[in-house]
């Protein structure tokens, strides 16, 4: 099965995206699974451009983009996309939407075509803090997993999203955060039962 995996470039005057760190750590192949890994911009609309794109060079089973989540504390697979563009800070092309929809006239929401919750018991299952998630925000990691979820409707291309925490380096203190390595162990026990 080809896997394209995708993880964004450092934002927000970060100085490293933990979404990229992780992707880029894996190896190329976890289980049944031949990985593709591709760096997305944080950028409204750009970031699931960049993705169609790949996809249609390479034609993948399965998608998984992996963003950034600031005060989570476990690897949260997302179970839905919501129609809606918002961002509290600028992306990384000074775009800052105030409640717009990603397609208008389109769906409220779409949900993940992963297994969402087994995904989750995996994590969990390796040692990992996992759980759901039931919201992917409204900033450009929501507007990818809508965007992909839209786009592969009833086509047998499987898309999901994942958020991991902060990186140790990355968080002040009293903020949560995981290891690479516990990451790298979160997105491969998700992945190998995919």
């Amino acid at each position: 099965m080809r896997l394209l995996i995708t993880g964004f470039d450092p934002f927000g005057g970060q100085p490293i995206n933990p979404s990229w760190e992780a992707v880029n750590a894996l190896p190329d192949r976890i289980g049944r699974c031949q990985l593709d890994k591709l760096q997305i911009p944080t950028v409204f609309g750009a970031a699931a451009r960049r993705v169609l794109a790949r996809a249609e060079e390479t034609q993948p089973d399965l998608i998984l983009s992996v963003g950034q989540a600031a005060l989570r504390g476990a690897i949260t697979p997302e179970q839905i996309g919501i129609n809606l563009r918002r961002a509290t800070l600028a992306d990384n092309a000074g775009q800052q939407p105030a409640d717009e929809p990603i397609l208008p006239g389109g769906p409220d929401g779409l949900f993940s075509t992963l297994p969402v919750p087994e995904m989750a018991r995996a994590i969990q299952a390796a040692g990992i803090p996992g759980q759901v998630s039931y919201s992917a925000g409204a900033f450009v990691c929501n507007d990818v997993l809508y965007t992909l979820l839209h786009h592969f409707r009833g086509s047998g291309t499987g898309v999901g999203f994942v958020h991991v925490p902060l990186l140790p380096q990355q968080a002040r203190p009293g903020e949560a955060s995981l290891t690479l390595e516990q990451m790298v162990a979160g997105l491969t026990a998700a992945i190998e039962i995919l």
